[in-house]
């Protein structure tokens, strides 16, 4: 079940994506308790790190119980983007240097002509990843997308590229920017990149459970899955997923009282982490998530969202879950 980026053994093929303001401490430590091998940190921007921005530089924060951990930075820019890597290199004690080409957001891949807008540029992209590997000590690895759009997939020539410069591990987003996070993930596009690679592969896209895990993993040859949207709010899917891997179990959901200390639990590590005004702001997105799929639970939702403290969170869950 292991693979390796560089030298780095990874004990599973089950990884947290990076996701803004949800891939913060936290939950990692819940992802790898429960089974990720892998945790990707929430994106920081280059020139938020050279110019020493205080928000930027706390998304920094990690701790060993994180371990791996790959530290994901995005950026168009080749000189600020080497001195971002380095000094993730040498004030991170993350594991890797993963460089973001796939985010659709218009905030980053239009005003900031980063992210997935680094795919119409290949030349680009290689010098980018060729410089960063030039001056770190830690593996780089790169996650893209399909492409731009659909009349310009070039996954495979990027990929190319990626490995040509030296990165260690590729992460394939198998969707278009064009797409963003609707449609069918494309698995075509994951195996085209594994066979045409010989660098480490991981598949991203539309993995919600044990099943569809191991279909992308079959089906493209990948050498891991990442799980984004399908953790928010659910941390024991690395869990369910791992399990069914092994023996093609497929375990219960959580209990209502597994969710509910969950979500406490959850709450007070960021509270303990950012604050409780930071805290119960983040935690207005993150409650609704793991009501997913209980029955009546419309009126906590809307509680849950407008929470102002720490008591009125944990009041409002006490009252719905007895």
């Amino acid at each position: 079940m292991s693979f390796k980026i560089g030298n780095l053994v990874i004990n599973n093929k089950i990884i947290l994506a990076p996701m803004a303001g949800v891939s913060n401490s936290p939950f990692r430590i819940l992802s790898r308790q429960y089974g990720a091998g892998l945790v990707f940190a929430e994106m920081v921007s280059d020139k938020g790190l050279i110019y020493q921005n205080e928000k930027t530089k706390r998304l920094l924060f990690m701790t060993d119980y994180e371990k791996p951990m790959a530290q994901q930075i995005f950026g168009s820019d080749l000189k600020t983007m080497v001195e971002a890597a380095l000094y993730i290199d040498k004030n991170s004690n993350c594991d890797i240097i993963d460089i973001n080409m796939g985010c659709p957001v218009p905030k980053v891949a239009i005003k900031a002509q980063a992210g997935a807008s680094l795919m119409k540029n290949p030349n680009l992209i290689y010098d980018i990843v060729s410089e960063i590997v030039k001056h770190v000590t830690k593996p780089v690895s790169v996650k893209i997308r399909s492409g731009w759009d659909h009349s310009s997939v070039n996954a495979v020539e990027v990929a190319k590229r990626i490995e040509a410069a030296g990165a260690q591990a590729i992460t394939v987003h198998a969707r278009t920017r064009s797409q963003g996070y609707g449609g069918l993930a494309d698995l075509d596009v994951i195996k085209a990149v594994k066979e045409a690679v010989k660098i480490p592969v991981i598949g991203n896209g539309d993995v919600i459970d044990g099943p569809s895990a191991k279909r992308m993993l079959e089906y493209t040859g990948c050498d891991a899955v990442m799980i984004g949207r399908g953790a928010l709010g659910n941390p024991w899917i690395f869990r369910e997923i791992d399990q069914y891997l092994k023996d093609g179990t497929i375990l219960e959901r959580p209990s209502h009282d597994e969710i509910k200390e969950m979500m406490i639990r959850h709450m007070e590590s960021l509270v303990e982490l950012k604050g409780e005004h930071t805290a119960i702001l983040e935690m207005r997105s993150h409650g609704p998530w793991y009501l997913k799929g209980i029955d009546h639970a419309s009126t906590l939702r809307k509680q849950l969202s407008q929470a102002k403290t720490k008591e009125e969170f944990i009041q409002f869950i006490e009252q719905f879950f007895g």
